[in-house]
């Protein structure tokens, strides 16, 4: 074996898509990095099936949009939840989710949810990362160790096919390994939440007659009630012939999945079982993100039931919440507090999504059985309504208490408020349709953007001198448009790279150079 050695200014460990994204965000601004995966890339069945609206956003900016919505799901398939005793069986309740073909613009995001399981948004993630100059991918790479010191990170990784060793020297180590961490486990950081809530069953199968042994049509769920309650549910990985069957909870599964496909579809069928995994259903959030230069993200710092579809909508958001302090880091501009901000920032919002998803699972978990649930849904007709995570929360996103986000006074939302889009600092900005196919969310995301909204003319030269005397990337943008206004509530507004408001007002404040200090961390 021969040790050689290789420099990064970020070492990125495991290809997931938390791993990939960091490593697009890294690239796109310009940030060495090298991105290590133990395994060859090839994925055979996807661990998630939905893309968020707000990690659709991301692509957005990424360029990629188009290409994840038409990967695979037909743009004319409606996305209901359908609640039966069986596929075969009596139709329960059905909560009705429009197609793209039919849904029009959101009011909430220029882009919404979508359906694109992980063994075809990867490969998308993938090909981005290659096109990036200054991002190097190493599959079949295993990281064996690591050290530290106030200069860097030394890691050691083994090609996996010829045994040869080097190590790689960087600033900085993010751990994205996933939830059996080498990472974290190595840098002792322990765990908060409830562990294992439940052992559920995953059932992969092909079968191109199932979707028409049944009268219910195409739909993003099919959750089957039986007399034990709400037990199982199906979704179509394709839009076609290739199916996910998630058990919620069974003691004793049967890893073989015949008695599970039987039960749920209603009668026997012709298919091809192509994986059948028991895994335990998680909840934990890491005690810390980071210790001195390594850091951790995504399932290796909190790992949650899938219900909802949180977790790789949050490690994604925290992939791009570093990428930016990452860039002032190496491009001098960043002060002392700007990555630790990321855990202060991150680590809440995962707490409140593990708290969330679990809650998520048990109601439904707790449904009453088939003969129980149409009278319980006459007496609460919003009862399933309320199992589903509306994508707007997941697109509102706030960083509450931002040590570098300036408060304004502005109470925090609650409940049904916190759905409606807002300008409060810490808060990802609302969208607007500002013209044909544009929206605010494209004006952001390289450097600090100060909006000045509607007719105001104020005379903002004092903030750019502060932002230029720190090095800080520094624009500003002039919009007259009432729903902007209206949204924004004041006439001024300052953007962080990463679409979230760092400040607003209606004047500049008298020391602006405090202000750009609190904003980069300084």
């Amino acid at each position: 074996m021969t040790n050689d050695q290789t420099p990064a200014s970020v070492l990125i460990v495991g290809a997931g898509p938390v791993g990939l994204a960091l490593a697009i965000e890294l690239g796109l601004r310009d940030i060495d990095c090298v991105l290590v995966e133990r395994r060859d890339g090839k994925l055979s069945v996807p661990r998630m099936s939905q893309v968020s609206g707000r990690n659709m956003e991301f692509c957005r900016r990424w360029g990629i949009a188009d290409q994840v919505r038409n990967a695979v799901w037909s743009s004319s398939h409606p996305l209901d939840f359908v609640y039966t005793t069986s596929l075969i069986g009596e139709e329960i309740m059905r909560v009705k989710v429009p197609s793209y073909q039919t849904r029009g613009n959101l009011d909430y995001s220029p882009e919404g949810t979508c359906t694109c399981p992980q063994i075809y948004f990867d490969p998308i993630l993938a090909e981005k990362t290659r096109s990036l100059p200054r991002v190097t991918m190493r599959y079949n790479t295993q990281l064996e160790s690591f050290e530290q010191d106030d200069d860097g990170v030394r890691a050691l990784v083994t090609d996996r096919a010829t045994g040869r060793q080097e190590t790689i020297e960087a600033r900085y180590m993010i751990g994205c390994d996933g939830g059996n961490s080498l990472v974290r486990e190595a840098l002792d950081i322990p765990l908060d939440g409830l562990g294992s809530i439940a052992t559920s069953v995953n059932i992969f199968f092909r079968s191109p007659d199932l979707a028409s042994l049944h009268d219910k049509g195409w739909a993003r769920f099919f959750r089957m009630v039986d007399e034990t309650g709400c037990w199982s549910e199906l979704i179509a990985i394709d839009g076609d012939e290739y199916w996910r069957l998630t058990v919620f909870h069974d003691d004793e599964p049967d890893i073989e999945g015949h008695s599970y496909l039987r039960r749920a579809v209603g009668r026997d069928f012709d298919y091809k079982i192509i994986d059948v995994s028991a895994w335990d259903r998680r909840d934990y959030v890491a005690r810390t993100y980071r210790k001195d230069r390594v850091m951790i993200a995504g399932d290796s710092a909190h790992q949650c039931s899938p219900t909802g579809g949180l977790g790789m909508h949050t490690g994604i958001c925290e992939a791009v919440n570093m990428a930016w302090k990452f860039e002032a880091i190496f491009k001098g501009w960043a002060g002392p507090g700007l990555i630790p901000s990321v855990e202060t920032e991150c680590r809440p919002i995962a707490s409140e999504y593990v708290d969330l998803s679990t809650a998520s699972y048990n109601a439904i978990a707790a449904l009453p059985g088939a003969g129980d649930l149409p009278a319980a849904i006459e007496s609460n007709g919003n009862l399933l309504r309320s199992l589903s995570i509306p994508d707007q929360l997941r697109s509102h996103i706030c960083y509450e208490g931002s040590p570098i986000c300036i408060n304004d006074g502005t109470p925090a939302p609650e409940g049904a408020e916190r759905l409606k889009p807002s300008a409060r600092p810490g808060t990802r900005v609302p969208h607007v349709w500002i013209e044909d196919g544009k929206s605010t969310l494209d004006l952001f995301g390289d450097g600090f953007v100060l909006l000045r909204l509607g007719v105001a003319d104020t005379d903002t030269g004092a903030l750019k001198t502060a932002a230029d005397d720190r090095g800080v990337p520094f624009s500003v943008i002039d919009l007259d448009n009432d729903e902007v206004v209206r949204l924004f509530e004041r006439k001024l507004v300052l953007v962080r790279p990463d679409g979230h408001v760092a400040w607003r007002g209606n004047a500049l404040p008298s020391d602006c150079g405090s202000l750009i200090d609190q904003v980069r961390g300084a």
